[in-house]
């Protein structure tokens, strides 16, 4: 397997692989031709030194995992960087077999590379199994997250 930097060629697997459960359903528009805001939003994210948009590939080329790696660089911790990871896929062929730890593994030896002090990430309390694996990794609920959506 290879994990690598998403190009635009990679967007319908990635969003198929972000609308392929019961929240992403509700959420994404998958569709032959994507909606320009993925576009738009691919541009901005791979135009980004602070963003990396990865993708898994199996041996004959097609994406079966996906993340996004952001670097927060902020003042507390002396000026410390953080890192969020995101939108984490896993092709349904593929699940139950370490593709999501490699995935997780290697987005926190990139974390290290970039000089991040704490990695981190938010998961919906309606995924219990994806919390259990967050915590089987070593990641701890040591904070409470609030969100306020604004449209």
């Amino acid at each position: 397997m290879i994990i690598r930097r998403a190009k635009q060629a990679d967007l319908s697997a990635i969003v198929a692989l972000l609308a392929n459960d019961e929240l992403g359903r509700l959420r994404e528009d998958v569709k032959t031709h994507l909606p320009e805001l993925y576009l738009k939003a691919f541009d901005k994210i791979n135009s980004d030194q602070n963003q990396e948009l990865v993708v898994m590939t199996s041996k004959s080329g097609s994406v079966i995992g996906t993340l996004q790696l952001s670097f927060i660089q902020y003042l507390t911790y002396q000026g410390g960087i953080r890192a969020q990871i995101e939108a984490v896929r896993v092709h349904q062929n593929y699940r139950n077999k370490g593709i999501g730890q490699e995935l997780i593994e290697w987005a926190i030896e990139r974390s290290k590379q970039k000089g991040a002090h704490v990695v981190q990430l938010t998961t919906d309390k309606k995924r219990k199994s994806a919390l259990k694996f967050y915590e089987k990794l070593g990641f701890i609920a040591s904070h409470e997250g609030m969100k306020l959506h604004l449209g």
